[in-house]
């Protein structure tokens, strides 16, 4: 058997006019030439606007970016890796990801383990 080539024609795409599992016809929704009446603001007119300056001064906004603390729990983050860490070593108080850190934090000498909770603001004296 030989092989067989196809030949691609270009082909063109006919959507038809009304679906029917639509609700609203765009063609209904936005008639040829009419604006989608979508109307952009950039950030000076966003503050020069007077809903954001009539405000109240502690709810966040575009001007203000300070925020209440979170209400969900901090993730705690491995601190070799950076990765989630779901447990902590006892002895040394370091966060680890697996097994495989949990060895180099075993083998870390103490003022490398020191130096791992300074960078986290957990700095204690171990014994």
């Amino acid at each position: 058997m030989g092989e067989m080539e196809y030949e691609v024609n270009e082909a063109e795409i006919v959507l038809p006019s009304h679906l029917s599992f639509k609700k609203i016809q765009m063609s209904e929704k936005y008639p040829k030439g009419q604006a989608r009446n979508r109307h952009w603001k950039n950030l000076k007119q966003i503050i020069r606007d007077d809903s954001v300056r009539n405000q109240h001064p502690d709810e966040p906004n575009y001007v203000n970016i300070a925020t209440p603390p979170s209400m969900h729990p901090a993730k705690r983050i491995c601190d070799i890796t950076g990765y989630e860490a779901p447990y902590y070593d006892p002895r040394t108080n370091l966060r680890y990801a697996n097994t495989e850190v949990f060895k180099q934090i075993r083998s870390l000498p103490n003022e490398y383990v020191q130096r791992y909770l300074a960078l986290r603001n957990a700095a204690v004296v171990l014994k």
